[in-house]
């Protein structure tokens, strides 16, 4: 990669060198201005990675000479030094769409490396992501959704009525169920297209971190807030913002979220500001938020601005018909290239007897696996792992031709079905036996009293 090249606008000399010299030593191309107009023919001649701008120049001011760089290209990010006394004029800098700005009484040569580095690697995120954005608007488009089945298409006609509008979308669904991927095609068919696609997942972030990642903050806004940082309704401005895991989103944040919603203004921690934000709001949760609202841990109000539009994810068990296609999806996809690769008949029923709690993330990564492990160009039953051979051998019923007794057959196999079915929630909850009793739909003290029944206390 060639090195990236900044543009320094300083009507200073003694200071425009030292910018100059030290952006250099750090290993940039730099191109320096005294005034606008020559940062405007400059601008306008060659196609910079960064531009610092001082805030007051002559003849154009800083303010002003921002407008006309974001006429010529307004995704190259413009960084505002300036005065302690003028540091209003550069929060009014910001609302014209500079990145950020620095006082000059601070940028130090570390500073300065840090307020660039940071600069430019957003524009390198934002450069990766308008490529990235081509390559997904193929692999997203409504030809490559795999699934036939009546609920699949269901709900893709539902999508191409939605996509179009800017209203709220709900979707729910077990984890590995596909809701990113909808979340995703949903912004691909809509007018924002060509806009940022963020997403954020509430479960992974920290309590005291969220708020600031969504809504960002101004610099001294708490301890550590060493520059003025934009959240991510900020960097979905004119897109999408999906919220994974929203039921994991605290009561706290569950009322300023709804506020957003409600006003379309965000406030970053610390300032006094309002923010309009333009953002279609797709949110994905794996739990059942109405129960959630009945427990207390949900607002309902929010539920309800929330499932305006909602998307229910079918477990890839209810639709069984759609396994071979995923396959075989998936065989192509991970396969080298020249290479062809198909599964036996007999692993592609034990593939479709299987129950797949981790649904299709599950199965993508079975498939894998078994083109890892086999010898041959076909995936057969041995090259599967031993759970999916054992619960097809499982549920395959061994019954003596002479024992016809629906009561006698039933008095063996319901012990069996339940001790299978409890050891599969124990695994699938990390031996949480509460989680456990929610899953198989029975009270905790039912869960107890059969692990004592069963020996497996």
């Amino acid at each position: 990669m060639g090195k990236e090249k900044i543009l320094v606008v300083e009507d200073e000399g003694g200071y425009r060198s030292f910018l100059q010299e030290h952006l250099q030593e750090e290993g940039y191309s730099v191109v320096s201005a005294a005034d606008g107009a020559s940062a405007l023919q400059a601008f306008t001649d060659d196609v910079f990675d960064l531009a610092l701008v001082d805030l007051r120049l002559p003849g154009m001011d800083g303010v002003e000479l921002l407008r006309q760089l974001k006429l010529i290209n307004k995704e190259t990010p413009v960084i505002m030094m300036t005065a302690y006394g003028f540091v209003q004029n550069a929060v009014q800098a910001i609302k014209s769409g500079a990145y950020d700005y620095v006082a000059k009484e601070e940028l130090t040569p570390d500073v300065l490396n840090l307020v660039v580095g940071s600069a430019l690697e957003q524009n390198r995120l934002r450069q990766e992501n308008t490529r990235l954005r081509t390559e997904v608007a193929d692999k997203y488009s409504f030809d490559n959704v795999v699934g036939k089945s009546p609920i699949m298409r269901e709900i893709l006609q539902k999508v191409k009525r939605i996509a179009p509008f800017s209203s709220t979308v709900l979707i729910s669904g077990e984890s590995g169920t596909g809701k990113e991927v909808v979340a995703r095609l949903v912004h691909l068919q809509s007018r924002a297209q060509h806009h940022p696609f963020v997403t954020v997942n509430c479960a992974a972030i920290p309590e005291t971190l969220l708020e600031s990642e969504l809504f960002g903050y101004v610099k001294g806004a708490f301890t550590g807030a060493v520059r003025t940082k934009r959240g991510l309704f900020e960097e979905a401005n004119g897109g999408t913002l999906l919220l994974d895991e929203i039921g994991e989103l605290p009561l706290s944040l569950q009322v300023k979220l709804l506020r957003v919603l409600q006003e379309g203004k965000i406030r970053r921690l610390g300032d006094v500001v309002e923010i309009h934000v333009e953002v279609r709001v797709i949110a994905a949760t794996s739990r059942n938020l109405a129960v959630e609202v009945q427990a207390g841990r949900f607002r309902e109000d929010l539920f309800y601005r929330l499932n305006i539009i909602p998307i229910a994810m079918p477990p890839l068990r209810e639709r069984v018909e759609d396994i071979p296609l995923l396959v075989h999806f998936f065989l192509k996809k991970l396969s080298t290239e020249g290479e062809t690769v198909d599964v036996a008949a007999d692993a592609m029923q034990v593939l479709m007897n299987y129950s797949w709690p981790g649904n299709v993330r599950e199965l993508q990564n079975i498939i894998e696996r078994g083109l890892v492990l086999s010898d041959t160009s076909t995936i057969t039953v041995d090259s599967l792992p031993a759970e999916l051979r054992d619960a097809n051998e499982f549920f395959r019923l061994h019954i003596p031709d002479e024992q016809l007794s629906i009561k006698q057959t039933l008095s063996q196999l319901v012990p069996r079905v339940e001790q299978e079915l409890i050891t599969r929630a124990l695994k699938r909850t990390n031996n949480n036996r509460t989680r456990a009793a929610r899953l198989l739909e029975i009270s905790h003290r039912s869960l107890l009293y059969k692990l004592k029944e069963y020996h497996c206390a």
